[in-house]
């Protein structure tokens, strides 16, 4: 594969990919093997024994209470379920933005959407009860994921309108802007902890490092539902993209509505990320790796990179948060912080391998 920044994310003739098929069997087997190491591992270890029985029991409705169906049923598996939930929209997210961009170093965290998205979940906090006495204390799901919505939204638009020139969208501009937009999230989120109370000040904390530990079946619930909603929405965006990457203007002369399509694929990340922000917190590079892994296995086309990108986000974020459980028992290491450990050096190998396109 060779692609530019600045240029279509294209591929090099010849080389070897793997199919359609062969990338969904392994993506499953990949996810299914994450999900299973996620479910036994943790501060209180469960055999692949247990699991089975309890998953047993709970279809054929014989619950006994036992203390390993007790954590599985109510502590591991809705985390679980919003890993896979979060991983899998994160990972699509990061295909369309790529595709979107015509860009592999494109991602809602590098550009400032998740940013923006724990910037409104913030003011939502600290200023929605500073303005709003009558506002509870704990503010609802819905609430927080609109607002996160609705900011990972303004900020995409943004970026969007920013890196418009009259040569179409100049991604130079964008990753700009991102940086741009992320120093000014940073800052306003570093004056709401100024202005915060200690219980505001942690709840900020939650979403500057990220975490599955705030999972709780309601949140798990409207997660699942957005992202497989924006799953499908997805889906309809693969073959413009495909031909947007050829360029905009053969786009058009192809018939592909190309300011549709990027309204479409703007729209669908805005609220994947921002639903996934506004429950785990920021939770970087994940829609960065997971593109680019399946590209250099399966190509560019994206009807293979963004189900592809979606199951291995999932795996991504599932292990991620083993490890995150397990590193240092009792204590639980921040989500956010591991991703960046793993991304940042990957990001810069990108860098690395384009510096003589940059």
């Amino acid at each position: 594969m060779a692609a530019a920044v600045g240029g279509p994310v294209t591929d090099t003739p010849g080389s070897r990919r793997l199919s359609f098929p062969s990338v969904m069997w392994l993506g499953a087997g990949l996810v299914l093997a994450s999900l299973l190491v996620a479910s036994a591992r943790g501060a209180y270890a469960i055999d692949f024994a247990d699991i089975l029985k309890t998953l047993w029991a709970l279809a054929s409705g014989g619950i006994e209470g036992t203390p390993e169906q007790l954590v599985f049923l109510n502590i591991r598996l809705p985390r679980l379920l919003l890993g896979l939930a979060a991983g899998a929209g994160l990972g699509m997210a990061g295909a369309l933005m790529q595709g979107l961009f015509r860009n592999p170093l494109a991602d809602p965290g590098l550009i400032g959407v998740s940013s923006g998205a724990a910037l409104a979940a913030g003011i939502a906090i600290v200023l929605g009860t500073l303005y709003f006495p009558e506002m509870p204390r704990s503010l609802g799901s819905w609430t927080l994921v609109a607002m996160a919505f609705g900011g990972s939204l303004a900020v995409t638009v943004l970026i969007y309108l920013l890196a418009q020139s009259e040569g179409g969208t100049r991604v130079g501009l964008m990753l700009l802007a991102g940086v741009a937009i992320n120093a000014l999230a940073g800052a306003g989120l570093g004056y709401l902890t100024f202005l915060a109370s200690d219980e505001q000040l942690r709840s900020i904390q939650f979403w500057l490092l990220g975490s599955l530990g705030g999972a709780r079946w309601a949140s798990v619930l409207l997660v699942f539902s957005i992202v497989l909603i924006a799953g499908c929405a997805a889906s309809t965006c693969a073959r413009p993209l495909n031909v947007i990457a050829l360029g905009e203007a053969q786009a058009v002369l192809m018939g592909v509505d190309v300011e549709r399509t990027k309204r479409r694929a703007i729209a669908i990340t805005a609220l994947a990320v921002g639903a996934i922000t506004a429950t785990t917190g920021m939770i970087g590079f994940v829609g960065l790796l997971s593109p680019h892994c399946i590209r250099l296995v399966a190509g560019p086309d994206h009807r293979i990179v963004i189900p592809g990108s979606a199951m291995l986000g999932a795996a991504l974020v599932l292990l991620a948060d083993s490890v995150a459980r397990t590193a240092v028992q009792p204590a639980e290491l921040p989500l956010g912080v591991l991703t960046a450990f793993v991304g940042v050096p990957f990001f810069l190998l990108l860098l690395r391998q384009f510096r003589g396109r940059v």
